[in-house]
């Protein structure tokens, strides 16, 4: 792993080197032009949470066989259900990043954990901002730092308030809020909870919409379940304790959130969309792959959208989706657009919610390069922040990012790592070591395990995906050396 404090080269692969550097994010306004309709009822209130290594399978609506999840399955039977719900990455940083922009991280450098978002990218929170919302986050942040007056905390990428962590976090967490480190005490979900619950409260009845992003730290490792939690799975192997319990506080936190969305009375006009940001943990998964792999066990995970004024039964959906679908879904839902004309990678699912959209419109590319991990303590940085503030000192912290006006450039016929292209039914990967690639092709609604290659038998479906995924992964390192921005 590379220590960020090291300052220094973040090795990406032979293929190219990108140079790693300081940067300062603009503070300029943005130009938006956004439009409402003609309906002069409130915008609906948005609350995006996510989880932190759930697999697709470690749902009991999924057909879990020891997991006690009651909050999500209620959730699951009152909403709308995506069966086969992607994240856009197999690692925790890039797929948050294809939250806030709609695109696949690899376009502004976010190759894995640790990477933080560019100053040219667009968030929806700064567009959300821009179009009238208050905006805050909650959680784990891991898109870059969370001292004050960083360039990359969430502050500078559009939300008014923020309780946040660098990264993963536990019980009775330090947490960054707005830059000053708060000791809390609790369990890591419902600590999260608790202060999205305080900014829902204070904004719900503003003339002012309320954007709220919660990340939960769970159930990520290392694990460590509160014992009433840990107890429900008291016959199971110790880890698994634990694993399992995460989950089921991280249900009940959620549970809590949707209670007070009731008690409110705003729950029927907020869109509460709910995902995790890769595949789960090795062992835990029912299906092939697992966090850092492109096979489904990575990339798959558990997704459900609750918003009954316009969701009014519940249902499920076997389409294709995505995590990098949720910005352009929600900027077609409230009628917003960046000025930014950045090439998206997600799709809108409007047509989706109004029961219109038959199959997905596009295919999904996928593309882990092997770049290596930056690491970041939560609980070290939170501890040197807390630490700092006691004995009255600030911490300038200077943030390592990929900024598009100081990389050196990626070539754009070499494609290095793990991809693939999902065209349903069909995925295609595409994996290259050291200059050889090897291509794999499985039917996925017959074969979910990803277990028969059918390469071999399908050569021209085979030739035709492949040259889709290399020209989609062109357009990405086009991106990547900052083209979107000229």
């Amino acid at each position: 792993m590379i220590n960020r404090r090291d300052l220094i080269k973040a090795s990406i692969g032979a293929a190219s080197y990108a140079m790693v550097s300081t940067i300062a994010r603009p503070v300029s306004g943005h130009g938006f032009l956004n439009y409402f309709g003609q309906n002069n009822n409130r915008r609906p209130n948005i609350i995006l949470c996510m989880a932190d290594d759930q697999g697709w399978g470690d749902m009991a609506y999924n057909g879990h066989p020891v997991l006690k999840t009651p909050n999500f399955d209620a959730m699951a039977s009152e909403a709308l259900r995506f069966n086969r719900f992607y994240a856009a990455a197999p690692v925790c940083s890039p797929t948050r990043g294809s939250v806030l922009t709609g695109r696949h991280p690899n376009r502004f450098g976010c190759f894995t954990a640790g990477y933080s978002l560019r100053p040219q990218e667009e968030t929806i929170a700064e567009t959300l901002k821009a179009a009238g919302y208050v905006t805050g986050h909650f959680g784990k942040w891991h898109l870059g730092s969370i001292f004050k007056n960083s360039p990359v905390n969430p502050g500078g990428y559009g939300f008014n308030e923020w309780v946040s962590a660098p990264n993963f976090f536990d019980n009775d967490p330090i947490l960054s809020k707005n830059g000053s480190a708060i000791q809390f005490k609790g369990e890591s979900s419902m600590v999260t909870v608790d202060a999205a619950i305080d900014f829902i409260r204070r904004h719900s009845q503003s003339d002012q919409p309320f954007l709220a992003v919660v990340w939960f730290g769970s159930p990520h490792r290392p694990l460590k379940a509160i014992e009433q939690d840990a107890a429900l799975y008291s016959d199971q192997p110790e880890q698994l304790q634990h694993y399992y319990g995460e989950i089921t506080g991280m249900d009940r936190a959620l549970g809590k959130l949707r209670n007070e969305l009731r008690t409110l009375n705003i729950h029927e006009n907020t869109i509460l969309w709910y995902c995790s940001d890769n595949g789960g943990l090795k062992g835990t998964n029912r299906i092939r792959g697992h966090k850092s792999e492109i096979y489904d066990g990575g990339l798959r995970v558990p997704a459900i959208l609750e918003w009954p004024k316009r969701i009014k039964t519940p249902r499920t959906t076997d389409i294709p989706c995505n995590t990098s679908d949720i910005y352009p879904t929600i900027m077609e839902l409230i009628g917003a657009k960046p000025d930014k004309k950045l090439p998206l990678d997600g799709t809108s699912l409007a047509p989706l919610i109004d029961k219109k959209m038959k199959a997905r419109p596009k295919p999904m590319g996928f593309w882990h390069y092997p770049a290596e991990v930056i690491r970041i303590s939560g609980n070290e940085d939170m501890s040197v922040l807390l630490d700092a503030q006691k004995s009255g000192k600030q911490i300038e912290d200077k943030w390592l990012c990929l900024d598009a006006n100081k990389n050196r450039k990626f070539p754009d016929d070499e494609f290095p790592g793990h991809s693939a292209w999902l065209d349903w039914p069909w995925k295609l990967h595409r994996i290259e070591t050291k200059g050889i690639v090897t291509l794999e092709l499985y039917n996925i609604a017959k074969d979910i395990g990803e277990n028969n290659d059918l390469s071999a038998q399908q050569p021209q479906r085979v030739r035709e995906m492949k040259s889709e995924l290399e020209q989609w992964m062109k357009s990405v390192v086009h991106s990547l050396n900052g083209e979107d921005y000229q």
